[in-house]
């Protein structure tokens, strides 16, 4: 098999520097993405500026491959998505030139001639990447093995607070969204309703937020499941990714000064739809009425549907590598308390298959692209028999003075973070709304 590619699914930020280690070391690599160009996904929030500063955000490898085209890294500043892939994923891909294939969805992954339940000559037999083109033309790829960095894009959590869509969310699809928006200005004088407490749901309130400044008659309601707002602030000064503790604090200020309200302990069961608008309602029986457009931003899972006829090992809670899983539980570990995970942890079942990137992490939301870039590099160390830079550990996150809110769902004094001064901002639990 030594004669075959790897195959990388993905061309974003992991998966092309997957790509990029593996030139480096001097392999064959052919690269799989269903986008029409390199980092689709990013390009879709390519609105919304990252809290990563630029040298966080490009690996080494990518750097290599590109500084002889007379590319110079940016040194400093904070891109949006779109800068991000215009400025180093975009030419990135192009240094890689025809290894990289758009258009082109992976429907399934196999071993050749052998389905799941089969052991007999297993390991010995390559790989085969099952894809399809825009054409509906399918194919088949060998290969000596696979890195999955696909990502989990494709499928954002429902609003329903048990992890299924809630009662009526299908029939409501055309005034619920599960992307950041970009322009709101639609829905000025309307009521609009975010539903999640993580970064993506803060970025929409801001940017709602200052639709409402502008638009008298515009309400915005941000609904959180937990009993508390505690840990939706972030870490302020003790987070080494100064954006995001701006994140934090200006998602404060905008509840503070009555622009946003914030209601707690409110977990989505069902949604009406009547003529002109939605009414949502919790499990509880409370309602919040009137609305004219939800924007449900409450993470995303990953895809394993092209991994059936695989031996994988998956955590059973978070839907992620079982190999990590402990050290990225976000009850747990911020994003900048994760340990560095590379090949050992990545290994599956089946030998010389790898999942990374953010989908490796399931429904953790503590990702950041530097553990993807450390990621690849252990596991094309690792693929190239370099087995000690694969063990060993390049990597160095700041700290983010933040954790992810072990402790019960609704209590507020609980976990691993120390009480901020304000325990409670909005609406407590069993309030009216």
């Amino acid at each position: 098999m030594s004669e075959l590619p790897v195959v990388v699914i993905g061309a974003g930020p992991q998966g092309l520097a997957a790509a990029a280690h593996l030139v480096e070391r001097d392999l064959d690599v052919v690269v799989v993405e269903r986008g029409t160009g390199p980092a689709a996904a990013v390009s879709e929030w390519g609105h919304v500026r990252l809290f990563s500063a630029w040298p966080e955000l490009t690996d080494a490898a990518g750097r290599h491959l590109l500084e002889p085209t007379g590319w110079s890294a940016p040194a400093s500043g904070y891109p949006t998505g779109a800068s991000w892939v215009d400025e180093y994923l975009a030419p990135l891909a192009d240094a890689l030139g025809e290894r990289v294939r758009y258009a082109t969805t992976v429907t399934g992954i196999s071993r050749q001639g052998r389905d799941k339940v089969v052991e007999g000559g297993r390991k010995s037999q390559p790989f085969v990447v099952h894809t399809m083109d825009a054409n509906g033309a399918d194919a088949r790829i060998l290969a000596r093995a696979v890195i999955d960095a696909s990502g989990t894009w494709s499928l954002p959590n429902p609003a329903g607070a048990d992890g299924f869509a809630a009662l009526g969310e299908s029939r409501a699809a055309d005034r619920i969204s599960y992307r950041i928006p970009d322009d709101v200005s639609k829905l000025a004088g309307r009521h609009v309703v975010v539903v999640g407490a993580g970064h993506s749901a803060t970025h929409a309130v801001l940017r709602l937020s200052e639709l409402a400044r502008r638009a008298p008659g515009t309400r915005v309601t941000w609904l959180l499941r937990r009993g508390s707002a505690t840990n939706v602030f972030g870490g302020g000064a003790g987070d080494d990714l100064p954006e995001r503790a701006a994140l934090g604090s200006r998602a404060r200020k905008v509840i503070e000064s009555g622009v946003v309200e914030l209601v707690t302990g409110f977990r989505v069961a069902a949604f009406r739809k009547d003529a002109d608008a939605l009414t949502i309602v919790a499990e509880d029986g409370r309602e919040v009425a009137d609305v004219a457009h939800v924007y449900a931003l409450t993470g995303f899972r990953p895809d394993t549907s092209i991994l059936r006829e695989l031996r994988i090992d998956l955590d059973p809670v978070l839907d992620a590598v079982s190999g990590i899983a402990a050290d990225i539980d976000p009850n747990i570990h911020s994003c900048g308390s994760v340990a560095a995970t590379g090949a050992r942890q990545l290994a599956q079942p089946e030998p010389g298959f790898f999942i990374v990137g953010v989908k490796s992490y399931g429904r953790a939301p503590t990702f950041l692209a530097l553990t993807g870039y450390e990621q690849v590099r252990s596991v094309v160390a690792h693929l190239a028999g370099d087995h000690e830079a694969a063990a060993r550990n390049e990597l160095a996150l700041p700290e983010t003075g933040v954790c992810g809110g072990s402790g019960d769902f609704d209590d507020a004094s609980s976990g691993c973070c120390a009480a901020p001064a304000v325990q409670q901002i909005g609406r407590p639990v069993g309030a009216s709304v």
